[in-house]
């Protein structure tokens, strides 16, 4: 009998080796499954929630509160700069407008009592807008007041001005009096009753649901591209002066800031200018960093690098505040600087300060004598005299 001969066992065939052809295009796949995926995320957040509402709030108090003490600072010096006393007439804004295509409602009338009619107007508008009443409303009739006086004055404006400006047209198409206004103190009220769901359901309720839907989603839409538009407002705003600052030598150097505190015209406390000024390797370092802060800035908002760069820009604002003097520009820039910070650290901030309060009353009541003392009754001494 012929033995047998064994079997050979079969070899897998070895897998085949990934060229970088085929590796470029499962990459190009995935990118492109994830693509409709991140379009339809970025439609989502579009459409279905408002965002940034409590910074939308910050704008709106902010830039209503600013303008009404811009407006109380003028008050004495109303007539020079906006009024028919004014050098430059209402006659020649007017011919300016036919120009420039600009508009003023100051410059409808000559008379002295239309004027102080419409800065009154102005003033109950700015405060009528950081209170948040009515704030759909009233934000159209800040946008209105505040393109009013910029264009009838517009050689003695300055970027805060400007800023200001634009942040008022924006904030037209936002709802920035969800958050911290009277409209929600109303409408916080206004749930708690709850008259509608004691409603009976009527014929056209699905109607008016549809309707009142469409309205909302109209709502967020424009709420959430305006405080997108007011985000790259921003964004443009430091990065092209960053930008303009590395083509100057004077920056390159660092003694730019050196000739702005040498500046007649920007120097509040020269006193003050003259000390920041010996200090070279600080006015030096000052002037890098701020060029480093300004081209970063729009690069550095997706991660938590943003928040010490705020804090450098808030330093720097001030500083220009205080040393060149202007506060209506640094205090409309820090503002704008508020759209980036998110709902989460401004919710965080009502138990920090109900924390405070409660401490500083713990701290008042603790120096006063308690309730309980007044319930001891008086004690009498040996000889019957109350101690």
């Amino acid at each position: 009998m012929a033995p047998t001969e064994p079997v050979p066992t079969p070899v897998p065939a070895a897998a085949p080796t990934p060229s970088a052809c085929d590796t470029e295009r499962a990459g190009a796949s995935t990118v492109m499954r994830r693509t409709p995926d991140r379009v339809a995320a970025c439609f989502r957040l579009l459409i279905e929630r408002p965002v940034s509402l409590y910074a939308a709030a910050v704008l709106r108090i902010g830039y209503g509160l600013l303008y009404l003490v811009f407006l109380l600072r003028e008050f004495p010096h109303r007539d020079e700069i906006w009024g028919p006393g004014s050098p430059w007439t209402p006659a020649l804004a007017r011919q300016l407008f036919d120009q420039t295509g600009w508009a003023s409602v100051l410059t409808l009338s000559d008379s002295r009592a239309y004027f102080e009619l419409c800065y009154a107007a102005a003033v109950v508008t700015s405060a009528l807008l950081m209170l948040g009443w009515r704030t759909r409303a009233v934000s159209v009739l800040f946008a209105i007041v505040v393109a009013s006086f910029h264009a009838r004055a517009i050689f003695m404006t300055d970027g805060g001005d400007n800023l200001i400006l634009l942040m008022a047209v924006y904030l037209v198409a936002t709802a920035c009096g969800r958050r911290w206004s009277l409209d929600a103190r109303r409408a916080r009220l206004r749930s708690t009753e709850g008259p509608e769901a004691h409603r009976a359901p009527t014929a056209g309720g699905g109607v008016r649901r549809h309707l009142r839907d469409a309205r909302l989603c109209v709502i967020t839409v424009l709420h959430n591209c305006g405080m997108f538009v007011i985000a790259a407002q921003v964004c443009f705003l430091y990065g092209s002066a960053g930008l303009y600052k590395v083509q100057g030598g004077t920056w390159g150097n660092g003694t730019a800031l050196h000739y702005a505190l040498n500046l007649h015209l920007f120097q509040p406390w020269p006193a003050l200018s003259r000390m920041a000024d010996d200090h070279v390797i600080l006015i030096a370092v000052a002037c890098y960093l701020t060029v480093l802060l300004q081209v970063a800035f729009p690069f550095v908002l997706f991660g938590r690098l943003k928040y010490p760069v705020l804090s450098a820009l808030l330093a720097m604002h001030v500083g220009i505040a205080v040393l060149m003097g202007l506060p209506l520009f640094s205090a409309a820039m820090i503002v704008a600087d508020a759209v980036f910070l998110p709902d989460r650290f401004y919710r965080a901030l009502g138990p920090l300060w109900r924390r405070a309060v409660e401490r500083t009353g713990s701290r008042g009541r603790g120096a006063s004598p308690g309730p309980e003392a007044g319930l001891v009754p008086a004690q009498s001494g040996p000889a019957g005299q109350v101690c």
